[in-house]
């Protein structure tokens, strides 16, 4: 047998469910290599080694039981996850990659949380982020950044860096992430992974942090896109809390089934410049962006260059959401001095708006999604480069002395990522090229709202022509 973590998670699952592995051990494998490596690769802030080995021996009684024909195991059971620090874990720490909520235990799940445990995946522990999800890097006062295993000099991005890190370094076997301009997709493409930020409302939020601007999501990380649809499965599970099951949920197909199935020929808008001005894409992803649509072309698809609207109505109507969302954030009295100068600054910003100027914004975001829709009606996707340029120094992006510089590099570094989270359709970011110093490039493929599975089967069968899994960090 490979190495445990070289299998994947569904595979993984599969050898706990027939007897082969015991998901104890499995478990006791990712702490041992998080002990060995996580202080170079900077994954985690929590590791929660004692909640994780009860887990997973509850896990494998389970499949105990179920191997004599007590009770059905779900595709990830028993499989280890790692899961970002904005996601509540009862008692657990939940910081916000933030020094003023480090110490402070979370008093219960969240839906997230909750359908994890019901899935049966064991958590290791809580990743790293940049403060406040804010930045697209992983860098905060909590903990050392998150580095990309390709190259330990670089970031793993953000503000997912922890949990990209942690599956490209072998120290998860999944992650999940949030994506509100970008957060999963930008650390997959640094960090060598599939990145998936699903449709607006197929990931129930809750209870404690819902997004009123629609941005955010809860999204998928995984060394495969299979690996990737299973973790939606178990995300898109619908909450009673939330709202009961309907009819249309349990006639929904698994997005795992989607990846089984080559899609039909596509038309697909190849987006080679971004609508912000004056951004420069590297060669690199360039480079990327041509073979992506050279090995779609060769996959029978009909790729159609095309343009991004550029009115600019994005950059007036994001920084003022962006802001406020960063200022309506409790702050414990007398603490907003710890805070980054980058989270300062969006936040002195946001104070500015008025209720009335965030409302605006709002209905801008709106009428950005509809003419979107308008605008790429003949394609079935889009695609782009996921970032700007290949992963970044550590600390490149960061700039505690200019924040509002730091703002505008980070728009520069993804130009194409959040107008997903505006308009709420799915994309993905794949590991489809590399860097002649073996840096990780992704490229973006975006669907319409509410064509996930569409979006999962032709990104399954991108990785069957491109063979991405073959390739290795050398800290593997």
């Amino acid at each position: 047998m490979s190495e445990l973590h070289d299998i994947s998670a569904l595979r993984q699952a599969e050898l706990i469910a027939d007897g082969q592995l015991s998901a104890v051990e499995l478990t006791e494998h990712y702490l041992r290599r998080i002990e060995i490596h996580d202080e170079q690769i900077g994954a985690y802030v929590t590791v929660t080694a004692e909640l994780a080995l009860g887990q997973a021996a509850q896990a494998q009684r389970q499949a105990d039981r179920a191997r004599h024909g007590d009770g059905v195991l779900g595709p990830l059971h028993g499989v280890p996850i790692a899961v970002k620090d904005s996601c509540h874990v009862a008692g657990v720490p939940t910081s916000f990659g933030s020094p003023c909520f480090a110490a402070h235990p979370a008093p219960h799940d969240d839906h997230d949380t909750e359908r994890l445990r019901d899935a049966g995946t064991v958590l290791l522990g809580k990743t790293n982020l940049s403060e406040f999800e804010l930045s697209g890097h992983s860098e905060n006062r909590l903990v050392p950044p998150a580095r990309s295993p390709w190259d330990l000099r670089c970031s793993a991005g953000g503000s997912s860096g922890g949990s990209a890190a942690a599956v490209a370094a072998g120290l998860a076997p999944i992650a999940h992430g949030s994506d509100s301009a970008g957060s999963v997709r930008g650390p997959a493409s640094a960090c060598g992974l599939v990145g998936f930020k699903p449709s607006r409302g197929l990931v129930h939020a809750g209870p404690t942090a819902h997004d009123v601007s629609g941005l955010t999501t809860s999204g998928t990380l995984a060394r495969s896109v299979e690996d990737a649809a299973a973790l939606l499965d178990v995300l898109a599970t619908p909450h009673p809390r939330e709202r009961p099951p309907s009819r249309r949920d349990s006639q929904r197909r698994s997005f795992r089934a989607n990846c089984g199935e080559a899609p039909r020929s596509l038309r697909v808008a190849l987006i080679d410049t971004p609508a912000v001005p004056g951004v420069t894409i590297a060669p690199d992803c360039r480079a990327a962006l041509e073979s992506a649509a050279d090995l779609l072309d060769g996959l029978g698809h009909d790729v159609v260059p095309a343009r991004l609207i550029a009115d600019g109505a994005l950059g007036r109507a994001f920084p003022v959401v962006w802001s406020v969302l960063a200022a309506s954030r409790p702050v414990p009295p007398g603490r907003e001095e710890e805070l980054l100068p980058l989270t300062r600054h969006l936040r002195a910003q946001g104070s500015t708006h008025s209720g009335a100027d965030f409302v605006r914004a709002l209905q801008e975001f709106r009428a950005i999604a509809e003419r979107t829709a308008a605008h790429f009606g003949e394609f079935d996707i889009v695609l782009t480069p996921t970032l700007a340029a290949p992963p970044l120094p550590v600390g490149d992006l960061r700039n505690d002395t200019n924040p509002a510089a730091e703002s505008a590099a980070m728009v520069a570094h993804s130009p194409f990522t959040c107008l997903y989270n505006v308009t709420g359709q799915p994309a993905v970011s794949l590991p489809l090229h590399w860097t002649p110093d073996g840096l990780p490039v992704g490229v973006m493929l975006a669907a319409h709202r509410g064509e996930d599975a569409l979006l999962f089967s032709v990104a399954a069968q991108l990785e069957a022509a491109c063979s991405w899994q073959l390739r290795r960090p050398p800290i593997w």
